[in-house]
């Protein structure tokens, strides 16, 4: 058993899985994988249910009935991790948006330094490949205006690529968060700060999605634009 555990949402993901499954497993740190699929309808779910009967150790998955959204996934997968002795719990999405290479630079940096470690698309050498501009000025300035309302010094406010040390997660009051977008990633940050942890951003390439598609939604983008005010009055 590794020390660290990957937890990776899933939801119509077929043409990434099978891929992102190899990736981490061919890597020279050795990193476990749960996988949490709200009832892909294209059925990813027994694609890991074929790998896990290869890797029973290093791959789980826990199934759920519906989309029920990211950060309930994340919550679900927090509270599996916690139940077992991963020491480092990661945040990663499936559609390779995020370099699975990249998840050993933040094992180390979390070793070095930080209990909250995120890969950054707007730190000093952080970039973003094959996004339109509107949308890139969208998320810069959207972790701007996060940062004004929270005053927090997190220049990527909504990444989703990210490594917490256990004990962060104990810390904060999972059970008191009900986002489940981009306000969901910004929470976390936040909660984790208000509970006296230290957050290291590292950069990387962030790279669109080439296969699948986005879950994005006019939702998700206004649950993040209001939700930041109600953070400040939640007891995280």
């Amino acid at each position: 058993m590794s020390d660290s555990v990957i937890i990776i949402p899933t939801y119509n993901e077929r043409e990434n899985v099978q891929k992102m499954m190899d990736a981490i497993l061919n890597l020279s740190l050795s990193f476990d994988i749960l996988f949490i699929d709200d009832a892909s309808p294209d059925k990813t779910a027994a694609i890991i249910e074929e790998m896990k009967k290869q890797h029973p150790d290093r791959i789980f998955i826990e199934k759920r009935k519906g989309k029920l959204g990211l950060g309930t996934a994340y919550i679900h997968g927090f509270n599996w991790a916690l139940k077992r002795d991963y020491q480092f719990v990661f945040e990663m999405d499936c559609d390779f948006s995020h370099n699975p290479n990249d998840l050993i630079r933040l094992h180390d940096a979390i070793k070095k330094e930080g209990d909250l470690v995120v890969g950054s698309r707007y730190c000093s050498g952080g970039k973003v490949k094959n996004w339109p501009l509107k949308r890139i000025m969208m998320s810069y300035f959207a972790s701007v205006y996060v940062r004004m309302i929270l005053f927090i010094n997190v220049k990527d406010t909504t990444a989703g690529f990210k490594c917490y040390k256990r004990e962060v997660l104990q810390k904060i009051k999972l059970q008191n968060i009900p986002f489940k977008g981009y306000a969901f990633q910004v929470c976390m940050k936040y909660a984790a700060l208000r509970n006296g942890f230290k957050i290291k951003e590292i950069p990387i390439t962030f790279i669109d999605r080439e296969r699948g598609v986005s879950k994005m939604s006019t939702g998700i983008f206004k649950e993040a634009f209001f939700g930041v005010f109600k953070m400040r009055k939640m007891d995280l």
